[in-house]
C-alpha cells in the first residue's frame, strides 16, 4: 500500500500543477500577435519590449524567437520558431510521462498486493487448516484492497493523463498558428488581418 500511497500522492501533485500551468490564459495570452503588430507598426519595438514578451509567456518565448531575427528572410524567421517551439512543447509536456507511469504502474502495484496478500492466506491454511473462514475471508479481503487503491489511483490517473496531453496539443496547435501570424505579419504578407 505505501508505493500506491506514494502514487497517489505524486499523481494529485501533477495534476494539480499541470492544470495551472497549462492554463489557456498563461500559455496562449489573448491578443499577443496584435499588440506586437502595433508596437512593431509604431516602430517602437525593441529589445526591452521583446524581452518582456519572451519572459510573459510559452507563446511569448516562441514569438520572441522570431522577433529577434524579424530582419531575416521568412524561412530563418521560421527556423529561430521552430527551434524554440520544440523546447516549449517539451516544457508543456513535463511530466505527463510520469502520470502515464503512474497510471500504468499502479494496478500493478495492487495486483502484487493481493499476490503477496493471497500468499499470506494460504500460509495461514497451511499452519491453521481451513477451520476458521472468518480468518480466511479477512484475509482474502484486505488481499484485495490493494487492487482496488491501485486500481483507484490509476483509473483517474489515466484519465487526466489523457486530458493534459490532449490539452498540449490543442495549445500547440494554437501557439504554431499564432507563430505563423506572426512570420507573416513581419513580413507585411497579413498586415490587414491583425487589426
Amino acid at each position: 500500500m505505501l508505493p500506491i500511497i506514494a502514487c497517489s500522492i505524486a499523481a494529485m501533485a501533477i495534476i494539480i500543477e499541470r492544470l495551472w500551468m497549462l492554463r489557456s490564459s498563461r500559455v496562449v495570452p489573448e491578443n499577443l500577435v496584435a499588440q506586437i503588430w502595433h508596437i512593431h507598426r509604431q516602430q517602437q519595438l525593441t529589445n526591452a519590449h521583446i524581452t518582456r514578451i519572451r519572459d510573459g509567456s510559452p507563446l511569448g518565448r516562441i514569438i520572441a524567437a522570431g522577433l529577434i531575427n524579424r530582419k531575416y528572410s521568412r524561412e530563418v524567421m521560421k527556423e529561430a520558431i521552430e527551434d524554440v517551439g520544440h523546447q516549449v512543447v517539451l516544457e508543456l509536456e513535463r511530466y505527463l510521462n510520469t502520470l502515464g507511469t503512474i497510471a500504468s504502474i499502479t494496478p500493478l502495484l495492487g495486483l502484487l498486493g493481493t499476490v503477496i496478500g493471497m500468499i499470506k492466506v494460504f500460509a495461514e491454511i497451511t499452519s491453521a487448516g481451513v477451520g476458521n473462514p472468518s480468518v480466511l475471508a479477512g484475509g482474502i479481503s484486505e488481499a484485495l484492497i490493494t487492487t482496488a487503491a491501485g486500481l483507484c489511483v490509476a483509473i483517474p490517473s489515466l484519465m487526466f493523463h489523457r486530458y493534459l496531453s490532449g490539452r498540449v496539443g490543442l495549445l500547440v496547435v494554437r501557439m504554431e498558428e499564432e507563430a505563423l501570424k506572426i512570420i507573416e505579419v513581419m513580413q507585411g504578407e497579413r498586415a490587414h488581418e491583425v487589426e
